[in-house]
């Protein structure tokens, strides 16, 4: 059961360098999206924290992005996955964004791969196929901001999938009665994405992508910022 305390944000790396200066790093874009203060945060960084705190300690759970990834397997990827199993066994509420939604799904069973569509960057379409409380407050445009190169290739056994995208077909699933994850970063704006883009050009233009059309098109991604807020609206339902 989730507890009375602060909601933890796991912190898996850091943003790129020129959004680290202007927005902090990813706990402090998640707070902010969050939009909703005053509330107890507790921020505990994976990489080189071994003391995570008790589950029934912390009312629920996000984990961050990361230029990581899970297929490397480093030691703190493996504690983090056996907590995020202890997280999921005892009810609290838990939420994935980019590599955390990777780092769940994995924990509970899935595998995680290079995407073989491709990478995923800038504004990206959604389609919702399933009806969940997380999409509640998704409305049209439904969009999002995304930058991955993996994917969770194989979900877990029960896990049930609520929206895609034209690259992504996990990119919003249920994996369980209390733990969501999101295969794009719902604490992106504009802003922030376009500073990604900016930075990837190169790269972009190497892989046969667009850059100049992918900055023009970039939006807040309103529909998939909704879905931390939801999140943590459940978990505060849930206490």
């Amino acid at each position: 059961m989730a507890g009375a305390g602060p909601f933890a944000i796991l912190i898996a790396g850091d943003p790129i360098e020129r959004v680290l200066k202007k927005r902090g790093g990813y706990a402090d874009m998640i707070r902010r999206a969050g939009g909703r203060k005053p509330r107890a945060w507790l921020d505990v960084d994976l990489r080189v924290s071994s003391a995570l705190p008790k589950p029934s300690t912390v009312a629920g759970v996000v984990v961050t992005g990361s230029a990581a990834s899970v297929t490397e397997r480093a030691p703190w990827m493996h504690r983090a996955e056996q907590y995020l199993r202890a997280l999921v066994a005892e009810g609290v509420p838990t939420f994935g964004i980019c590599f955390g939604h990777q780092l769940l799904g994995q924990a509970l069973g899935g595998e995680v791969a290079r995407n073989p569509r491709g990478r995923e960057i800038g504004t990206v379409p959604l389609e919702i196929v399933a009806d969940d409380p997380l999409l509640a407050s998704a409305a049209p445009p439904l969009q999002a901001n995304a930058t991955h190169v993996d994917t969770v290739s194989r979900l877990p056994e029960g896990a049930r999938v609520l929206a895609r995208s034209p690259l992504e077909p996990h990119a919003v699933v249920r994996f369980s009665r209390v733990a969501w994850g999101v295969q794009f970063h719902p604490e992106m704006d504009r802003e922030v994405i376009r500073d990604y883009l900016e930075a990837r050009r190169a790269l972009l233009v190497a892989e046969g992508l667009d850059p100049v059309a992918l900055l023009e098109s970039a939006t807040d991604g309103i529909a998939g910022a909704s879905t931390l807020t939801r999140f943590l609206d459940i978990a505060d339902e849930a206490r």
